[in-house]
């Protein structure tokens, strides 16, 4: 059955799972909505304002997996003792999690990587977690300038196009190739 499992802080509050798909990016890039758009209208809180995501959020997606939604990185503001805490609570989903098959890096495809994205980036291949980079809001460029950014992004994060997944959440665009890329990695 699709929906909400639990929130948690720490490892030993995560559910049961086979197979696992989590979903990063900024505190602004649309995670919630894109969970929303691939699964199920409704299924993860979607706040006004970024950083409102404070837990780790666990999704039934059906028998076979579950997804993750976890706090924004870089934008929100927080406090200093929220930051820490935050890093514990990411390190200890990132290292612990053994069903983790896939992590789904969301960037927006109007803005150039940062040094918060590269850092998850590198995080990821350090810990040699699969990821999938995916830009989110292509409806808010023309044809012309997605094929440029696109082109920069690939620059600065030294990947191909095949590494990247274009989509938009509002015009359902990509949503089922991406759909299909995320299966490739629940096999």
């Amino acid at each position: 059955m699709t929906g909400f499992i639990t929130s948690a802080t720490k490892a030993s509050e995560f559910p049961p799972s086979e197979k696992e798909i989590v979903f990063v990016g900024k505190s602004n890039v649309g995670k919630s909505s894109l969970i929303n758009t691939l699964y199920k209208k409704g299924m993860a809180y979607v706040g006004k304002t970024p950083g409102k995501t404070k837990l780790i959020n666990f999704f039934s997606v059906s028998d076979d997996y579950t997804i993750c939604d976890v706090p924004g990185y870089g934008y929100a503001k927080r406090s200093d003792s929220e930051l820490v805490e935050f890093g514990r609570m990411m390190e200890s989903y990132f290292t612990k999690r053994d069903c983790l098959r896939l992590c789904v890096v969301i960037l927006d495809c109007r803005r150039i990587p940062n040094e918060d994205d590269h850092d998850m980036i590198d995080y990821l291949k350090q810990l040699n977690i699969p990821y999938l980079i995916v830009l989110n809001k292509t409806d808010k460029l023309s044809n012309n300038e997605l094929f440029n950014q696109k082109r920069k992004i690939m620059a600065e994060l030294e990947v191909d196009e095949t590494e990247l997944v274009p989509i938009s959440c509002i015009k359902r665009k990509n949503i089922d190739l991406l759909s299909e890329r995320i299966e490739e990695y629940l096999v």
